[in-house]
C-alpha cells in the first residue's frame, strides 16, 4: 500500500474512532487508490487525501416538534456536505432512531463516489435525524419535518445541497419538507429537493430507481460473464423500495426473487415474486407493517423461517443484500462462499464487512459489484429529476428508465475499465473506487488547496 495512502488510513482510524462505520468505508475506498497516488505525487503534495476524508462542512442542529397530545419532543438533525468538488452537494435525509454522526458520515463520504460514478455533476452529501416516524400521526411526521426544514433551509438549494429521502424520508416526508422550504423561502424551488411527488415536480420511477438500477448493472455482469438474467433465482433482504424494485425489474427480465427478509425473519418463495398480485400484497404489506414480513408466506403458502436471513441458501444463483449496513458479516461470507453461488451484487449501502468482503472477493468461483456502483441509480434518478426541474419539464417514465438503463451500462464499463488499466482484472470492487474517485481526486485538485 502506498505509505501516504496508509498514513490517511490511520489518521482516520485515530480521529475517527468513535465513528466505525466511517472508518470502515474509508478504509474500503482508500485501500484501492494506492495506483492513483503512486501516479500522481502531486496529490500528496497538497494533502488531497486528508482533505478528502474530512467534510467540507458538517453541522447539527435541534429539533423541536409537538405530538398530538401537546407534549414537545426534541431530537437532532444533521447535515454533512462532504464533498462539492464536482456538483452541487447531493444526498438523502435518513430518519432512524439510530442515526448519529457517524452514520451520515459514512454516507456522505460513500456518496461522493457514488455520485461521481454516475456521470452527473453532483457533489457528495447525507444528513438525518434520530427522529422515528414509525408509530406518528401523519400530523407528527408534518410538525416534525416542518421544524427540521425551519433549521436547515439557509444551507441547501437547488445550485447548493440538494437533500432527498432515505429509510424513513419517503414521499409524505419530502413533500412536508416541500412545503415548509417554499413557505420560508417565497419561492417555487422545486430542485432543492428530489424524491417529490408528481404533482410537484417529481421524476417518474424514482421510488423503483435504485432496484431497478441494480438490476440493470447485474444484467451487464452476467454479459461480461457469458451469461445471461433469464431464468436466475435472486436471493435479497429487505422488502422496502429498493428490494421491491428489484423484484419488478428482475421480473420483467425474465428472472425471479425467490427469497427475500425483513425483521421477522424470511421467506422463500421457490416461484418467485413474479406476478402483479404478489407485488402489490407486498407494497400493502409494508404499508400495514413494515417489520413483518410473515404475511406474504401465509398468503401465498411459502414457507417462512423466523429470525434468519436467507444468506449461503444453495438453489439461487445471485445474492443481493439489499437493507441495511453491515448485513453480511464473516459467518455469512463464509455461508454464501460454500453455497457455490457465483454472483454476490451488494445493494444497500455498505451491508458488508470489510473483513467479509475481501473473504468473498478472494473467492475464485465469485464475482463481487460493490454498492456504490451497483445502487448508483437511485441517485443518478435524483440527478435526472433535478434536470427535469431545471428545465421545466416532464419526462416519461420509458425516457427516465431509458437514461438510467444507460447510466448503469456505463458505471459497470467504467469500474470495469479502471481494474484493468491498473491490472486488477475484473475486480469491480477496486474498479468502482478508482473510477469514482479519480473524477472528484483530479476536481479538487485543479481547484486548489481550500
Amino acid at each position: 500500500m502506498n505509505a501516504y495512502v496508509a498514513s490517511v488510513i490511520d489518521y482516520v482510524k485515530q480521529t475517527h474512532a468513535n465513528e466505525p462505520e466511517f472508518v470502515q468505508t474509508v478504509e474500503e475506498v482508500l485501500s484501492s487508490v494506492s495506483p492513483i497516488m503512486d501516479a500522481h505525487p502531486e496529490y500528496e503534495k497538497v494533502d488531497l487525501l486528508k482533505r478528502m476524508v474530512e467534510p467540507e462542512r458538517m453541522f447539527t442542529f435541534r429539533v423541536c416538534w409537538m405530538d398530538d397530545n401537546g407534549n414537545y419532543h426534541t431530537n437532532r438533525g444533521w447535515r454533512c456536505q462532504f464533498n462539492g468538488a464536482i456538483g452541487p452537494y447531493k444526498g438523502g435525509l435518513r430518519f432512524q432512531k439510530n442515526v448519529y454522526e457517524g452514520i451520515i458520515k459514512f454516507l456522505g463520504f460513500e456518496q461522493t463516489f457514488k455520485n461521481s460514478l454516475t456521470g452527473l455533476p453532483m457533489g457528495g452529501a447525507k444528513g438525518g435525524s434520530d427522529f422515528d416516524p414509525a408509530g406518528k400521526s401523519d400530523a407528527e411526521v408534518m410538525r416534525f419535518c416542518q421544524s427540521f426544514m425551519t433549521a436547515l433551509y439557509r444551507y441547501i438549494g437547488p445550485d447548493i445541497d440538494v437533500p432527498a429521502g432515505d429509510m424513513g424520508v419517503g414521499g409524505r416526508e419530502i413533500g412536508y419538507l416541500y412545503g415548509q422550504y417554499r413557505r420560508l423561502k417565497g419561492v417555487w424551488e422545486n430542485g432543492v429537493l428530489t424524491g417529490k411527488g408528481m404533482t410537484y415536480g417529481g421524476s417518474l420511477i424514482r421510488p423503483e430507481a435504485t432496484g431497478y438500477g441494480a438490476v440493470y448493472y447485474l444484467q451487464e455482469v452476467l454479459k461480461h460473464e457469458n451469461d445471461t438474467i433469464e431464468g436466475k433465482r435472486l436471493a435479497i433482504s429487505g422488502y422496502g423500495n429498493v428490494a421491491w424494485g428489484i423484484m419488478k425489474k428482475s421480473a420483467e427480465l425474465g428472472a425471479k426473487v425467490t427469497y427475500f427478509s425483513g425483521p421477522d425473519g424470511y421467506v422463500h418463495d421457490p416461484d418467485g415474486v413474479n406476478t402483479d398480485e404478489k407485488l402489490n400484497f407486498i407494497l400493502e404489506m409494508r404499508a400495514k407493517d413494515p417489520m413483518h414480513c410473515k404475511p406474504y408466506a401465509d398468503k401465498f403458502g411459502c414457507e417462512f423461517v423466523a429470525g434468519q436471513k436467507a444468506w449461503g441458501a444453495k438453489d439461487v444463483d445471485v445474492n443481493m443484500p439489499s437493507a441495511m449496513q453491515n448485513d453480511v458479516r464473516m459467518g455469512e461470507a463464509e455461508k454464501i462462499a460454500a453455497s457455490g453461488v457465483k454472483y454476490y451484487i451488494e445493494v444497500a449501502n455498505m451491508p458488508t464487512t470489510n473483513d467479509a468482503l475481501n473473504y468473498l472477493r478472494a473467492q475464485k468461483h465469485m464475482v463481487v459489484a460493490p454498492s456504490k456502483a451497483v445502487n448508483a441509480g437511485g441517485v443518478g434518478v435524483s440527478g435526472l429529476e433535478m434536470s427535469q426541474n431545471s428545465e421545466r419539464l416532464v419526462w416519461t417514465a420509458e425516457e427516465v428508465d431509458a437514461q438510467l438503463h444507460k447510466m448503469m451500462k456505463n458505471i459497470h464499463k467504467v469500474s470495469a475499465e479502471a481494474a484493468e488499466e491498473y491490472g486488477l482484472g475484473y475486480d469491480l470492487v477496486a474498479g468502482a473506487n478508482i473510477a469514482g474517485f479519480k473524477k472528484v481526486a483530479q476536481a479538487m485538485y485543479e481547484q486548489g488547496v481550500f
